[in-house]
């Protein structure tokens, strides 16, 4: 997956507020080291996923692994429910080191997994935990509140089952996100804070500050939630937070169970893009109830949409009305598939000149019904030529050939 720098996007701890600024100033955070990819610090937005294959299956792990990341999956993160499945990973990795490439790895660990953990530190670039199962803490029939002895003895236990873990990932240079759920938050915090935004956040920064008085500070943090409304407001607290707290660690932005389709699509839509925009988020995950490959092109959506990163044509194109001289639809569709492999060029496709040349002023090239059977071609705000209809996306190709800016498709090489 090619990327191409974004020149629009910057990175900034309090910018002042201008109505004209049309930059997304990224959260200063900092750098943190997930195998040969790098989450914060000013990096690209990060892409990741997650495999569906039970990790026991070593060969079809690896292929999984192998599929996502050459469709432009950065990271991808693996379960590991027993001993077994942490310690598979070794061959996991070695298949995809002799065959294919290292990929970065992170492993999810839940439910009292100490050992599974330590054992799979070994074999990963990330540990993902999530303070709400990582120590399990049996419900009390009646219980109406937590005395504040409780509460700290459950994090003094909680620190000395997270402290090996991080004391490996620490002297082995690796990272650990800590995860948090909005559905598992742990009683006590649902006791004390109630089942919000706030609850997220202490949880979080409760195991935070147990990795940071280990001087363990390759951390990445997520605050993931089914309903976009609390998962934009538990991270915009958790930006707040950290904030205050002279913090910079990166988010990991996700809406958790979004489920599938179109719906799903734009209901993980609606939560990344809402944070990114507004600064928030070093790397994303689209959590879809279909197959994993099909997470990728809308994390990639998104970072285009917003100008965060550049991996594919950015179309230009109106909606088509009673002023359209030809099929726009089907136009676009031919111009589309002629050059969609030229990735970093804006190309617009207008149905007609009313708005044409205005709306695609930002564009590469343009492609503008201005007369009946006649397709006029333009470079930037300038037009070039005017050509019969059924000559415009070969002439189109011309023009992008003449400005020594096409590349063959990778099937005609």
């Amino acid at each position: 997956m090619q990327t191409l720098p974004n020149p629009v996007s910057s990175t900034s701890a309090t910018p002042a507020f201008d109505p004209f600024d049309t930059t997304i100033h990224r959260r200063q955070t900092r750098p943190v080291p997930v195998g040969s990819v790098t989450i914060g610090g000013g990096h690209p937005v990060v892409v990741q996923s997650m495999i569906n294959e039970d990790t026991l299956d070593i060969k079809g792990s690896a292929a999984a692994i192998r599929r996502l990341h050459e469709i432009g999956c950065e990271i991808v993160r693996v379960t590991v429910p027993s001993m077994a499945h942490a310690k598979a990973l070794v061959d996991i990795r070695k298949i995809l080191e002799d065959t294919y490439q290292p990929v970065p790895l992170v492993a999810d660990v839940h439910h009292n997994g100490m050992k599974i953990a330590l054992e799979v530190a070994k074999h990963v670039d990330k540990v993902r935990i999530n303070p709400g199962l990582y120590v399990f803490e049996k419900p009390q029939a009646g219980r109406t509140d937590y005395s504040q002895t409780e509460f700290e003895d459950i994090g003094t236990k909680i620190r000395e089952t997270l402290e090996p873990l991080v004391v490996s990932l620490r002297d082995q240079g690796k990272s650990m996100r800590i995860g948090v759920n909005h559905g598992s938050l742990a009683e006590r915090m649902l006791f004390t804070y109630g089942d919000t935004p706030e609850g997220m956040v202490e949880s979080a920064l409760e195991f935070i500050r147990i990795c940071e008085s280990l001087d363990f500070r390759n951390l990445v943090v997520s605050l993931k939630a089914s309903r976009v409304p609390v998962m934009v407001a538990a991270y915009r607290l958790m930006a707040h937070r950290m904030d205050e707290l002279g913090m910079d660690y990166p988010l990991h932005l996700g809406v958790t169970e979004a489920g599938d389709g179109e719906y799903g699509r734009i209901k993980s839509t609606a939560g990344i893009a809402t944070l990114l925009a507004q600064g928030i988020g070093d790397t994303i995950r689209v959590s879809l109830t279909e197959a994993p490959e099909k997470e990728i092109p809308v994390c990639y959506s998104i970072l285009q949409a917003l100008g965060l990163r550049k991996t594919m044509v950015e179309y230009v194109a109106c909606p088509s009305c009673g002023r359209t001289l030809f099929n726009l639809e089907d136009v676009l569709h031919e111009v589309r598939e002629a050059t969609k492999h030229l990735t970093g060029l804006d190309i617009a496709v207008m149905g007609c000149i009313v708005n044409g040349p205005g709306e695609m002023a930002d564009a590469d090239y343009g492609y503008v019904g201005k007369t009946p059977g006649y397709i006029s071609l333009y470079r930037g705000r300038d037009e070039i030529k005017k050509v019969p209809e059924d000559q415009g996306v070969a002439e189109l190709i011309n023009l992008i050939k003449a400005d020594d800016r096409w590349v063959e498709p990778e099937e005609s090489k």
